[in-house]
């Protein structure tokens, strides 16, 4: 295999970052663009072996990153943060090129985000602190202590975002950083191990492995040495993943699927309503936290589907690269045929497509409504993750709750509605961890963010980052006790 390769005029090198030096792997695997199939060529593919050796690198360097002061670590992730914006183009035809998702999108959204995540941790971390408290004379102080090495495992549909966000607040607080990306995107996270090097990060703070989790996910999650684990993904990985865990008593931090709902309520501005349904076909429905079911009330269900099906007709699906282009492909054949199989499983059953229900070529599938779906239904229940929703229907605000909260998961939640009160009483009954009223996506990183049910565990972003990814140490001084050494 070669060291590196171009990818749409940009070197990317394929080997894993491990001790701040490139490794190679005996096997690779293949790396395909999702928009026309095309083998962007080989990956160096991780073992036992190799996931072993970034661990242990993060465990040598572990002690002086620790140690080194908070001012510094800021420094250093501002430094990167620096690199990022320098390769915004780069990272943002890579990304696109290996994920599908669009061009415009990486360039004017995704890659300043990347940036926009190690600062505000580095300036988060600089302001962290809890004020002193007082018990009977006796003062407490509480410090966030590095935790130790960290196991991050990222997910294919925003993978160097996704990565950062879990990278950016682990590094922060003093942790050193193993990251596994995922096996179908594997490319920006090595530009990322560049740009670290280049900004100055020691050898051993950041590592990466790749290649697919059922040859290194164990090595990776099962090592005493590992003190943390971020995971986002699927619910069987995370169980995987928290079994593997379980025998060190590692702590995790698990971002999971979702079954999102969207009320829209009669009194609700309609055309926001179909404008905020429509986005749930973003990144070709490729989106966790994506409202896939949509619940209407019923008095305005006809004019609701009449409005959202002339929206969607206007939607362009192409190839990403393209400004024109709204939707890309989904990421993976193997993908596809999932979506597929949820769709003519869902259609067999009884429900009817309102739009789309089909395959185009490619790796693209069309913008799909399904409607005349039952409750307890698999297409109703399962996270398809591509662009499908359902629509369903209600009468009442408690049978519009009770839909909205029938499933396992619990992730976020989209409400559409003209009533400010009814807005906070229903969302007061929504199991979610994210609920949007009247708009969708807005999120700060000083909110915390993670899943209800099987959506996941804990919460990350802000304080809550730091909170995960440092041990919590409180300590408490008496009054007296202090001898005079004038």
């Amino acid at each position: 295999m070669t060291d590196k390769i171009t990818v749409a005029g940009v070197s990317v090198d394929t080997r894993h970052w491990i001790g701040g030096e490139r490794v190679a792997s005996a096997g690779t695997f293949t790396d395909v663009s999702p928009i026309d199939g095309s083998v962007i060529g080989e990956i160096a593919r991780g073992t036992a072996t190799e996931a072993a050796a970034a661990v242990a690198a993060a465990k040598a360097a572990f002690p002086a990153w620790a140690a080194t002061s908070r001012a510094e670590r800021a420094r250093l992730l501002h430094a990167v943060a620096d690199g990022v914006e320098k390769r915004i183009e780069e990272l943002a035809i890579v990304e696109t090129t290996d994920n599908g998702a669009l061009l415009r999108s990486h360039r004017r959204g995704v890659m300043p985000r990347v940036a926009h995540n190690f600062r505000f941790f580095a300036d988060w971390l600089l302001t962290l602190e809890h004020e002193d408290f007082d018990t009977r004379g006796h003062t407490n102080h509480v410090d966030w202590d590095p935790a130790g090495p960290s196991v991050l495992i990222t997910p294919w549909n925003a993978p160097l975002m996704l990565s950062t966000w879990k990278i950016a607040p682990a590094l922060a607080a003093g942790n050193t950083v193993v990251l596994k990306p995922a096996e179908w995107t594997p490319l920006t996270a090595s530009l990322l191990a560049d740009i670290t090097a280049e900004a100055g990060l020691p050898a051993g703070v950041l590592n990466i492995v790749q290649g697919y989790g059922s040859e290194i996910g164990d090595a990776l999650t099962s090592d005493p040495g590992v003190r943390r684990i971020s995971f986002t993904g699927s619910v069987p990985t995370a169980k995987r993943i928290s079994a593997s865990a379980a025998a060190n008593l590692t702590p995790l931090s698990l971002e999971l699927g979702g079954k999102s709902p969207l009320l829209v309520f009669a009194d609700a501005d309609l055309d926001l309503a179909v404008d905020l349904a429509v986005e749930q076909y973003d990144n070709a429905g490729q989106v966790c936290l994506a409202a896939t079911r949509i619940l209407v009330e019923e008095p305005i269900a006809e004019e609701f589907t009449r409005r959202f099906t002339q929206k969607a007709a206007g939607i362009v699906q192409g190839d990403p690269r393209d400004e024109a282009t709204d939707i890309g492909p989904n990421i993976h054949p193997r993908q596809l045929e999932k979506i597929d199989g949820f769709v003519q499983r869902a259609i067999a059953a009884g429900a009817r497509a309102v739009i789309g229900g089909h395959r185009k070529d490619g790796q693209y599938y069309a913008p799909t409504l399904l409607t005349d779906v039952a409750q307890d239904s698999e297409i109703v229940q399962e996270e398809v993750f591509g662009p499908v929703l359902t629509l369903q229907t209600f009468t009442t605000e408690d049978e519009a709750v009770g839909l909205a909260n029938d499933t396992r998961f619990g992730l976020a939640a989209t409400v559409a509605t003209g009533d400010k009160e009814r807005a906070g009483r229903v969302t007061a009954q929504l199991v979610a961890g994210t609920v949007w009223v009247n708009c969708f996506f807005v999120r700060d990183l000083q909110a915390p963010f993670g899943g209800s049910r099987h959506s996941g565990v804990g919460r990350e972003g802000g304080n809550w980052s730091f909170d995960f990814y440092c041990d919590l140490k409180n300590t408490v001084t008496a009054p007296k006790g202090w001898k005079d050494h004038g």
